[in-house]
């Protein structure tokens, strides 16, 4: 009896935002489509680089990034698969704006055996004027034979 295949829902799988490195910043679920997730990093001042600026640092962008363009590339290949950011590659456009969330939406557009390619952005309000563009490889990790 062949049974059903498993189905990747990252509204439930949302949960692993809340531990870990995704939890200290604060990430949150919005939405997701089949090959595409959104979140939210609200802002909060243990985020912020430089407390003049009141703008959120890099890093913290950069993790929301990696953990949105992972959620897609599960959501697309329907299943929870062990895999590590081979390459993502983040080009800032601008600073995002003091005291304001950012929201991350990271789209998985290719599949392979072993690779899942992802892209995605980052803004601050307007998706029309990104903070940040990523673009990178998630490569899936396979059990040593016996």
């Amino acid at each position: 009896m062949a049974t059903a295949p498993s189905i990747f829902d990252p509204s439930k799988a949302a949960i692993l935002l809340q531990h870990g490195h995704s939890g200290w910043l604060g990430a949150e679920y919005l939405d997701h489509g089949p090959d595409w997730v959104e979140l939210a990093l609200p802002w909060h001042e243990k985020l912020v680089g430089q407390p003049e600026t009141g703008i959120i640092a890099s890093g913290p962008i950069i993790a929301m990034m990696d953990m949105a363009t992972a959620l897609a590339a599960w959501t697309k290949r329907g299943k929870f698969v062990g895999q590590a950011t081979l390459d993502l590659r983040v080009d800032y456009t601008r600073p995002a704006k003091p005291q304001h969330t950012v929201i991350g939406r990271g789209e998985c557009y290719k599949l392979t055996k072993s690779a899942a390619f992802v892209r995605g952005i980052a803004h601050d309000g307007d998706p029309d004027d990104p903070v940040a563009h990523v673009a990178g490889v998630f490569m899936t990790l396979q059990a040593p034979r016996a």
